[in-house]
């Protein structure tokens, strides 16, 4: 069965799908005059600036949540235990030059990010309550099918939920948290699994709007504690950091010879476990967050796919980077370990006991947040694929609701019972990841001519680039109505 797995997630992950997020970040990155680089400090302004200045408040009249509010629940989504368990496999699997191909993947992914969510605004769709919904699957329906009249839009939209619905029943946080409690506590996974799923129960029953307000006041608490904690141990072995960073560089391109318990990595190896993990931990290309973006008050869909690029860059940037030096700086890269279990020895060479309970209180804060994070995103699609039947729509998420946990809490039970390594079931990630990301990103070179329309009205209205052209309507809802 492992055997299978991991030629279906090497097809997957094979050099089709790896070229079209490369070739997709690179063509937006230099159509867009590499806005993600020259206008850095622009995008931190509007996102990181507004934090300092505590200027939470939102400039739009429609949307559920706030734009700190969304941006807290897509970090939650994305900042989970990919971070932890996925960078640390990374590693494990393809060496410190893993890496470096991690951190490609993530400065194309900021613009990836930035344009899915800008599209998945301009394109919501306002339900029969006023709320605003949005994501790719919106996309496809009024991007391809209304404006290009593309009537098999239905065909990626269907592949596309299908593939994000299917990590409903693979599902890695309640695992990779129950992992770590149960090793770190000397618990049972299984008792631990089934707590973590009651909790689950109690912070989804508030619905979006109520894990909005959870996740704004738990997100930046969760971010920093594991941040300081990551840069203790990084700067108590400062001495050992020029080495670190020697063997990412050297690992990216001539892959790792093999060293302790660690198997050795060929190049094409190192690319693709850094690539797919990158992508699994801050979802650029998956079009997930996008679609909690999209419920964000706002008043222009540019200014709030600076969060998606805010996201990728603390998600990446910062949280995986720290775990992957800890990992690094501390020489456990090379024991044999994998998953989560690498990156608590890391952190228990680096703190003695202290740090192993440090990480594993982070993995527990990382796991439930990103868990109710991605409710948001089954919820949207269900609303979406519910159209304006309302009857049904009420009924579908009712029984969602009372269902959402389950799934992980049997993932638990059978990795105990089958004995499944984390390795094994990381691999089950990557291949539900990669269908939906190929879908996306393919769109979203389609849809392109939008996004840059996007972009030149708002340099032109906020940046003083350009003439401003005041026919012109940065939602696709305004565009219907005055046609």
């Amino acid at each position: 069965m492992e055997e299978f797995i991991q030629k279906a997630v090497s097809l997957l992950w094979g050099t089709p799908l790896i070229v079209t997020i490369l070739g997709t970040g690179l063509f937006f990155t230099v159509a867009s005059g590499f806005f993600q680089i020259r206008f850095f400090k622009h995008i931190m302004k509007e996102t990181f600036g507004k934090l300092i200045k505590k200027d939470k408040t939102s400039k739009g009249e429609k949307g559920i949540l706030s734009p700190f509010e969304a941006i807290s629940i897509a970090i939650g989504g994305s900042v989970g235990v990919g971070n932890i368990g996925g960078v640390a496999t990374a590693i494990a699997v393809g060496g410190p030059g893993a890496v470096f191909w991690l951190w490609v993947a993530a400065l194309l992914g900021t613009i990836i990010k930035m344009v899915e969510v800008t599209l998945a605004v301009h394109y919501r769709t306002i339900d029969e309550e006023g709320n605003p919904y949005g994501g790719p699957s919106f996309y496809m329906e009024k991007g391809l099918g209304e404006e290009k009249k593309l009537k098999l839009w239905i065909v990626p939209a269907i592949l596309f939920g299908g593939g994000i619905l299917s990590t409903f029943f693979i599902t890695l946080q309640n695992y990779t948290v129950s992992e770590a409690i149960s090793s770190t506590f000397d618990v049972s996974m299984i008792l631990v699994a089934f707590i973590y799923a009651i909790l689950v129960y109690i912070m989804i029953n508030g619905g979006i709007p109520g894990l909005g307000k959870i996740a704004s006041k738990t997100i930046p608490f969760m971010c920093l504690f594991y941040i300081v904690s990551g840069l203790f141990i990084i700067l108590k072995n400062i001495t050992f950091l020029p080495e670190t960073i020697a063997l990412i560089f050297e690992g990216a391109f001539t892959g790792t010879a093999a060293v302790g318990g660690f198997a050795g990595a060929a190049f094409m190896q190192v690319l693709k476990i850094g690539m797919s993990r990158s992508v699994y931990s801050n979802e650029a290309g998956w079009g997930t967050s996008p679609m909690i973006h999209s419920t964000a008050k706002t008043d222009h869909p540019i200014r709030q796919g600076f969060w998606g690029a805010f996201e990728v860059f603390v998600d990446t940037g910062i949280v995986c980077t720290i775990t992957a030096l800890i990992i690094i700086i501390t020489g456990n890269w090379c024991s044999g370990a994998t998953s989560a279990t690498l990156t608590l020895s890391a952190f228990e060479s680096g703190m003695g006991y202290l740090g192993r309970v440090i990480l594993s209180i982070g993995v527990f804060l990382f796991g439930i947040t990103t868990t109710t994070g991605w409710y948001t995103y089954y919820e949207i699609l269900l609303r979406h694929a519910s159209k304006d039947n309302v009857k049904a729509k009420k009924a579908i998420l009712k029984f969602y609701k009372y269902c959402y946990p389950i799934p992980g809490f049997l993932m638990v039970v059978m990795a105990v019972v089958k004995g499944l390594p984390g390795q094994i079931v990381w691999l089950f990630g990557d291949f539900t990841s990669a269908i939906p990301t190929f879908i996306n990103v393919i769109v979203i070179l389609i849809l392109s001519k939008r996004f840059f329309e996007l972009l030149k009205d708002y340099k032109a209205r906020y940046l003083g680039i350009g003439k401003v052209d005041p026919d012109f309507k940065p939602f696709y809802e305004d565009r219907k109505k005055e046609k």
